[in-house]
C-alpha cells in the first residue's frame, strides 16, 4: 500500500512539472538571446541542434529562406515551417521547436555581485538576488524593482516574491539607513 501512494504522489508530481514546463513555454514568445532547437523527425538535414536569436530575430533555414523568429511562440514557429515544408518538400512534416536557452536576466543596484545572469523558468525576484549575491549591507529590502524587457515603461515596484520574466531588469535601491 506504502508503495503504491509513493508512486501515485510521484505520478502527480511529474504530470504537475510537465503541465507547468509546457504551459510556460506555449505562451512565450522568442525574443533577442534566446536559443531554440528545430527538429524535423527523418530529416537530419533539415533540423538545427542549437539556434541564437540575434537582434533582428532572423535565421536562414534550408528550402525556405530567411525566416523570422522574434515575437512568436514556439507554436507559431513551428505551423510556419510545417506549412513552408509542406507539398513541395515533404508530404506531411513532423516539426517540434524548443526553446533551450532563454534570454538573461539582469540584476543591478545593491546586490554583492550585480550584473546578467541565465533566466530559468519559475524565477522570483527573491532567487535572482540570491543569484547575484544577495543584497549588500546598504541594500533596500522595500525598494526592489522590475523594468519589464520590450515595454517603455519605467521600473514597477515589485514584492520579492514577484515572477521574473527573461529580459527583466531587476534593481534594488540603497536604503537611507
Amino acid at each position: 500500500m506504502a508503495r503504491f501512494f509513493t508512486f501515485t504522489t510521484l505520478l502527480m508530481l511529474l504530470s504537475t512539472i510537465s503541465f507547468h514546463s509546457v504551459a510556460f513555454n506555449s505562451d512565450y514568445t522568442i525574443g533577442a538571446g534566446d536559443k531554440i532547437q528545430i527538429a524535423v523527425y527523418g530529416e537530419e538535414d533539415l533540423s538545427i541542434d542549437e539556434l541564437y536569436i540575434d537582434n533582428s530575430g532572423k535565421f536562414d533555414y534550408p528550402y525556405l529562406g530567411q525566416l523570422s523568429a522574434l515575437n512568436k511562440t514556439t507554436e507559431q514557429l513551428k505551423e510556419e515551417i510545417i506549412n513552408g515544408l509542406k507539398g513541395d518538400y515533404l508530404i506531411s512534416p513532423k516539426v517540434r521547436v524548443s526553446i533551450i536557452g532563454f534570454r538573461s536576466i539582469y540584476v543591478n543596484g545593491e546586490v554583492k555581485k550585480p550584473g546578467g545572469y541565465e533566466y530559468q523558468p519559475g524565477l522570483t525576484v527573491d532567487k535572482a538576488i540570491a543569484l547575484a549575491g544577495g543584497f549588500t549591507d546598504r541594500a533596500s529590502r522595500s525598494k526592489v524593482y522590475i523594468a519589464q524587457a520590450g515595454k517603455d515603461e519605467l521600473k514597477n515596484k515589485v514584492k520579492l516574491s514577484a515572477t521574473v520574466s527573461p529580459g527583466d531588469i531587476i534593481v534594488i535601491e540603497q536604503s537611507f539607513f
